[in-house]
């Protein structure tokens, strides 16, 4: 339920009932892969290991370009400046291409639709690669197949949420299996790169790339209800003009602008500082395994913390984190320390926004909701991608890491100003 006030939102996630009864009840799994709640007898048991493995292996092959998709840019031989570009296109894409396939979702219902023909094309157009190497072939299947891949998290970010049944504590259970499978993508792929030449890397993501496309063609469809709060609210425009929701999407725009040195130059940063590819990988899996644990207590972070408080604490998180990252990286403890705290600035910063989205807008905007995170999302991680590039080499990493820090600092500060108390209960 959404409430208004001057600057600020109000949410609660409310459910019936013989849901919160949810709690004390054990889950069992059947053969066919679903949830059953003895407490939720009125409703579908939730597919849950269809819906995980689909996030396992979405979210093994952003663990696969995250940490590597630069280096093995380097690896062809372009400069910084070229490799932030290359990053940046598959983001710039994340800003157009949700938009059009969530105004598609909505529009036509046909969500799982959507998902399993982007997951289709992606693996095709990314095969592309094996035909040529020079910069603007790799741009052209940098944009192409990020057209693609943007279509389908959001969509089925909607399916998973309708799957639930109003169950939005529940949403982490499921997305903890996307950072398994991250951390599997990064370890094996840092102790593979040890051994074998990165020439292999493209084979590597294709192979991921067709594991996404089965993973779609098992989770089973499912609609979003209409909630009767939200039903009578107006268009998406209406409901983005509610205050507060503004504010929310501009802090998302700026925490993944902090993140453009991290994810474009972490690497070569820690491969520079003396690291080696496998204790990279292992950097890289630690964050995520702090993601996870903070995944599956995100329930009780909501039902102590409202909405507002848990993004606030992650930006002024992230913004020390980036200050680390870019000044005592060489320090192992201190790096430590800043992988540690990817469970505020990724774990707890994402399922806060869902959570958010999810109660701001009714079912027949949740897709273009959903759509309008991705897009922002991808705007800020492109700029981030492209001034990390060119501020690289010319003002080095301390610079380039403290511009991070300062954009997570802005954001928090917005936060700061448009709070009034946005808890989730479950």
């Amino acid at each position: 339920m959404l409430r208004r006030g001057r600057c600020s939102w109000h949410i609660h996630a409310v459910v019936s009932p013989a849901l919160s009864q949810h709690k004390a009840a054990p889950t069992q799994w059947d053969r066919a892969g679903t949830l059953n709640t003895p407490s939720a007898h009125s409703m579908p048991p939730i597919p849950y290991w269809r819906l995980s493995s689909f996030y396992l292996f979405y979210f093994a092959l952003l663990g696969s370009t995250a940490p590597f998709l630069a280096l093995y840019f380097d690896h062809l031989g372009f400069s910084p400046a070229r490799i932030g570009e290359l990053v940046a296109i598959p983001m710039l894409m994340r800003c157009v291409a949700p938009n059009l396939w969530g105004w598609l979702g909505d529009r036509t219902g046909q969500r799982l639709l959507i998902v399993r023909l982007g997951a289709l094309c992606t693996l095709a157009s990314f095969a592309l690669i094996f035909f040529g190497k020079s910069y603007a072939w790799l741009a052209l299947v940098m944009a192409l197949h990020a057209f693609f891949w943007h279509a389908v998290l959001p969509q089925f970010e909607v399916i998973t949420l309708a799957h639930l049944h109003g169950q939005t504590a529940r949403y982490s259970q499921v997305r903890l299996w996307g950072s398994i499978g991250f951390i599997l993508t990064v370890v094996g792929l840092g102790r593979l790169f040890e051994w074998l030449s990165l020439d292999i890397y493209p084979v590597a993501l294709v192979t991921i790339m067709a594991g996404i496309v089965l993973a779609s063609l098992w989770v089973p469809n499912a609609q979003p209800m209409e909630q009767g709060e939200r039903s009578g609210a107006g268009g998406f425009l209406q409901q983005l003009r509610a205050p507060g929701v503004i504010a929310f999407y501009a802090c998302v725009a700026l925490m993944q602008l902090s993140h453009g040195p991290y994810y474009t130059f972490l690497t070569l940063h820690l491969e520079h500082l003396g690291y080696s590819r496998s204790a990279i990988g292992l950097v890289w899996a630690l964050g995520v395994v702090a993601e996870v644990l903070v995944f599956m207590a995100m329930s009780r972070i909501f039902a102590r913390f409202s909405v507002q408080r848990v993004l606030l604490a992650s930006f002024l998180l992230a913004s020390l984190r980036w200050l680390l990252l870019g000044n005592l990286a060489d320090d192992p403890a201190v790096l430590v320390l800043a992988q540690v705290m990817h469970a505020a600035t990724f774990g707890c910063f994402h399922a806060a926004c869902i959570a958010f989205v999810q109660a701001s807008f009714g079912a027949r905007q949740q897709g273009q909701g959903q759509a309008l995170y991705a897009a922002l999302s991808g705007t800020g991680g492109a700029l981030g991608a492209l001034y990390s590039g060119y501020s690289w080499k010319l003002l080095g990493p301390t610079f380039t890491f403290g511009m991070a820090s300062a954009a997570a600092l802005a954001a928090a500060v917005i936060i700061a100003l448009c709070s009034q108390s946005t808890r989730t209960r479950h």
